[in-house]
């Protein structure tokens, strides 16, 4: 029985719908001026990320998130916000970090689409 709890507790963590926190994009492009500047995580493929990303972001696809995570030696006190192309892959990873004890772990809300919309600033890769 609890082994199919497991996997159930599994599935609904990728399921890429749902609430988690969010980061609207102007807040977030505010905070990664601050001394406590959250740190982005990019989830899309390689190819979009090429295409533009936020300055600040390290690569991570989802498909290899939770093998990554742990080379990544985030600090669980800061701030991690998880980026997608519209708000939905991100959702999952935020889930995944919540659980590995990142409570300030948000996602952008509306994706690097809305980020695009408000003419904020990408870098290329």
């Amino acid at each position: 029985m609890s082994r199919d709890r497991s996997v159930a507790d599994r599935v609904r963590t990728w399921i890429p719908f749902g609430a988690v926190p969010e980061f609207a994009p102007d807040a977030l492009h505010a905070a990664l001026d601050g001394d406590d500047a959250p740190v982005i995580l990019d989830v899309r493929s390689e190819a979009e990320f090429r295409l533009g990303h936020i300055r600040t972001a390290r690569h991570v696809p989802l498909a290899s998130f939770e093998a990554s995570l742990a080379a990544l030696s985030l600090d669980p006190a800061r701030a991690v916000v998880a980026i997608c192309l519209s708000a939905h892959r991100s959702v999952p990873a935020v889930r995944i970090l919540r659980a590995r004890g990142f409570a300030r772990a948000a996602q952008l809300r509306g994706g690097m689409i809305a980020w695009w919309r408000q003419g904020l600033p990408t870098a290329r890769s």
